[in-house]
């Protein structure tokens, strides 16, 4: 098995499950492709695989940096080609898993070499988005990259500031930079992309029942600890679904009860963007998931046609 196996999806969508069962059929150890499962502190909130799981199958680039801490999808980029390297010296088969298509983009076709940062331009898109100017900001962004776009959510202050970023200081979108990048390959890892395709009824019963999970699992008390821990700090990864709305809770701005409902929402509303954002990707095996599909039946697929 000489290409790695890299399972997509939206979020809820299995992927860990999945690939947890996939390890331990085929010796394997799981790469996380996914820009919130990376830091500590917010294992809960972000869905990272529980404690028990990571020592039964070692588990890379999963809660190791700081929430203070950035990580760009260049940066992502070398963490998973490195993290491949090892895993292979130890005669064992890498696996990624992940949802953020932004970190595969950069992982299967590379990072554009020529984007540089403007800390000008930066600074006053940052302001712009700090001031209520954020819709009208991604709405710019649409119309100039409407593929690139659909990955980028409102609320993701970072990812929208450094699109822009790159439209202005490159001349450039990023979906051209990426198209560029594919014109001119760099030395990329071979993937076996398996995408999780979900109906949108079943996949919006999951996300709701995997909200309701994460608060009955102390979702709000992580995000107290972390904000007692981080005093007057801005962390980015807490601009992430989910994170904002309990913070808003903690200011007494939502009433607890109607949390799962608005977090489900914008989960859903997020999963519809991820769907359009693979769908248009190279996948080579779509494997239809139904509520009681046997992930058995999952692996049997991928080793039938990795193969």
């Amino acid at each position: 098995m000489e290409r790695i196996p890299t399972i997509l999806g939206p979020t809820a969508s299995g992927k860990t499950s999945l690939a947890i069962k996939l390890a331990r059929k085929i010796n394997g150890e799981i790469i996380g492709l996914d820009s919130r499962q990376i830091y500590k502190d917010i294992p809960i909130g972000t869905a990272q695989p529980a404690l028990n799981e990571t020592l039964k199958t070692p588990h890379h680039l999963i809660g190791i940096k700081s929430l203070s801490e950035t990580v760009s999808a260049g940066q992502y980029a070398k963490m998973v080609k490195d993290a491949i390297s090892t895993i292979k010296e130890r005669k064992k088969i890498p696996i990624i898993c992940g949802g953020s298509g932004l970190y595969f983009s950069a992982v299967s076709k590379g990072i554009f070499k020529k984007s540089v940062t403007d800390k000008k331009i930066r600074d006053q898109l940052t302001r712009r988005y700090e001031k209520g100017d954020a819709q009208s900001m991604l709405d710019e962004l649409t119309e100039i990259d409407p593929e690139y776009s659909k990955l980028v959510h409102v609320n993701n202050k970072k990812r929208l500031i450094r699109a822009l970023e790159i439209i202005e200081s490159t001349g450039k979108s990023p979906s051209l930079h990426f198209q560029d990048q594919k014109n001119n390959p760099q030395d990329l890892p071979d993937l076996y992309t398996i995408y999780l395709d979900w109906n949108k009824v079943d996949l919006k019963r999951r996300i709701k029942i995997r909200t309701s999970e994460m608060l009955a699992n102390g979702w709000v008390d992580e995000v107290r600890n972390v904000l007692q821990k981080y005093p007057n700090k801005t962390l980015h990864p807490l601009d992430s679904i989910g994170f904002k709305e309990i913070i808003s809770y903690l200011k007494d701005e939502l009433l607890f009860e109607d949390l799962e409902n608005i977090i489900s929402i914008k989960t859903n509303q997020f999963a519809r963007k991820q769907v359009k954002w693979f769908k248009k990707e190279k996948l080579d095996l779509i494997i239809p998931m139904l509520i009681d599909y046997p992930l058995t039946n999952a692996i049997d697929e991928i080793e039938k046609n990795i193969n």
